[in-house]
């Protein structure tokens, strides 16, 4: 099991960071896809830029505070946990926990050498960033 976490801070007031991050109809700002498809309200595919599945099952959505999911491909299966806080001087503090189970203790030694799943959290941030006009 390979877990990966990085917290960010936003200026952007919560509902907007909120909607941004659940919203699957809008997919335009995430960079590493070429679309989402729904199923239903609980259920998404997302496909990578080179056509890559992964299937998505929401778990939590519990407005402004907590979003969570299932998570599988043909490699992987895992778990993604975002929390949202506002902060006391403003601000949102974003939180968000993916756990992958890749299967395979060799290719579980080298996620963890070359940290793919904490570079894709990194580049989402600066994608979300991006879209919020934060950067």
């Amino acid at each position: 099991m390979h877990r990966s976490v990085i917290k960010a801070t936003f200026k952007t007031d919560i509902q907007t960071l909120w909607d941004t991050v659940t919203d699957n109809t809008d997919w335009s700002w995430r960079k590493d896809l070429s679309k989402i498809e729904i199923e239903d309200d609980t259920h998404f595919t997302e496909y990578t830029t080179g056509g890559y599945p992964t299937h998505f099952t929401i778990t939590v959505k519990e407005p402004l505070k907590k979003y969570a999911f299932k998570m599988k491909n043909a490699h992987t299966e895992g778990t993604w946990l975002g929390l949202f806080e506002e902060l006391p001087g403003g601000g949102i503090q974003i939180e968000f926990t993916e756990e992958i189970d890749l299967g395979n203790p060799i290719k579980d030694l080298l996620c963890r050498i070359l940290k793919p799943y904490k570079k894709m959290q990194e580049q989402y941030v600066y994608n979300l960033k991006s879209r919020l006009g934060e950067m």
